[in-house]
């Protein structure tokens, strides 16, 4: 579904990722899992086409989609939910996901349909609709932006650190979220800095270390392993 192959991004003369390769096969949720300053975000941001790749391609269901801008990634079916949600705040809910929608340019009853959609997956959304996004509490923010993501209907969903700055709560409702679109068939990259949550859902893992992957594999088999255990669950996890 989708590859990267051989990637580097660099900012000047700071290589940030370097000679990078992943696959996330169709129906998979696939985790990306290191320390701060690892390359996560970079890596995400490089897939959707917001920072350009120093070397290196992406595919795109076998299609090259590395020169090709990013609101076309989103129309082609790569749609990304950012770290830090970064939600059009002076915009309502409701706003927010036909904001989601543009490339899709749907008639009106479609996009009822699509946003009565998202409301059915996030019911606090519906109650919130016609709230400004500022004025929603973080989870429900986070929760906005994955729908948002999702109202473009993409074949690959980029979940950028979808449990930052969350209560332990939200944070296990939003795992639950991400279950549930697994189990509707949609194909998920997840990066995420609690390595026990995300190793904990995903079909495989890759851990990154200075831009480089070091490790991949399953997500319960990293989850095993003594390296991981050692640096990203604690001694006594």
């Amino acid at each position: 579904m989708l590859e990267v192959v051989d990637a580097s991004v660099a900012y000047g003369p700071i290589e940030a990722v370097s000679g990078l390769s992943i696959r996330v096969e169709p129906g998979q949720v696939v985790a990306i899992v290191g320390a701060n300053g690892a390359g996560k975000t970079t890596l995400m941001k490089a897939i959707a086409g917001i920072l350009p790749l120093a070397a290196g391609r992406i595919l795109l269901e076998g299609r090259d989609i590395t020169a090709m801008p990013a609101h076309r990634r989103v129309a082609a079916g790569l749609a990304l939910s950012p770290e830090g949600r970064q939600v059009f705040p002076d915009q309502s809910v409701r706003d927010n996901l036909e904001l989601g929608a543009w490339c899709r340019d749907l008639r009106p009853a479609a996009l009822e349909a699509a946003i009565e959609e998202q409301y059915a997956l996030f019911p606090r959304l519906r109650e919130r609709r016609d709230q400004m996004a500022v004025t929603l509490s973080g989870g429900e923010q986070q929760m906005l932006a994955i729908a948002r993501a999702l109202m473009a209907r993409p074949r690959v969903l980029l979940l950028d650190e979808p449990s930052l700055g969350l209560a332990p709560l939200v944070i296990r409702e939003i795992f639950a979220i991400i279950r549930g679109l697994r189990a509707r068939g949609i194909t998920v990259l997840l990066v995420e800095q609690m390595a026990n949550l995300a190793l904990g859902i995903a079909d495989h893992a890759y851990v990154l270390e200075t831009g480089r992957v070091t490790l991949s594999g399953s997500g319960a088999a990293l989850l095993q392993h003594p390296q991981v255990r050692a640096a990203y669950l604690g001694a006594g996890h």
